[in-house]
């Protein structure tokens, strides 16, 4: 069997992965203990985030014609793959908050639906909250005026009666 199809494979499933991805991010993870690797996987996994090492060349053939292709200058030495088809920060955020307590860890670029970032944007990305927490505070900034009314609509009736 030619290595080319043993490649083909692992190719596809890379092009799988960004296929509908809302966020892709490279992080270098030299240095990283197995313990350390373990729990960054599992934060991952729990974000929905899907987080595997692969070759760079066959990122690189993956991401040919799509918008992940801006992420080549960066696919050098050992590189993982982090993509989330569902929260386009979660990569990000997940990684960025494990680097600060493994130091080993490095963002390299990201894409996040469609634009490409650098490491510094990366770390900008990286600060902006879940689309349900951000929900949650328009929801709640909605909701405050109409309270804050109904309390004084309340003392109003309840003075009258008094």
């Amino acid at each position: 069997m030619a290595k080319v199809e043993l490649k083909q494979p692992i190719v596809e499933e890379i092009a799988e992965l960004f296929d509908g991805a809302q966020g892709a991010v490279l992080v270098d993870y030299r240095g990283l203990t197995v313990e350390q690797d373990t729990i960054l996987r599992k934060k991952l996994r729990e974000a929905g985030v899907t987080y595997k090492v692969y070759k760079n060349t066959l990122i690189r053939r993956a991401a040919k014609g799509t918008a992940f292709e801006a992420l080549d200058p960066h696919l050098e030495g050992p590189t993982a793959l982090a993509v989330s088809k569902t929260d386009a920060t979660a990569p990000a955020r997940v990684l960025a908050d494990f680097a600060k307590t493994a130091d080993a860890l490095e963002l390299k670029a990201g894409v996040v639906e469609g634009t490409y970032y650098d490491q510094a944007g990366i770390q900008v990305i990286a600060t902006i909250p879940s689309r349900e927490i951000l929900l949650g505070k328009l929801l709640g900034s909605i909701q405050s005026p109409i309270a804050n009314f109904a309390r004084v609509i309340n003392q109003i009736a309840e003075a009258k009666e008094a």
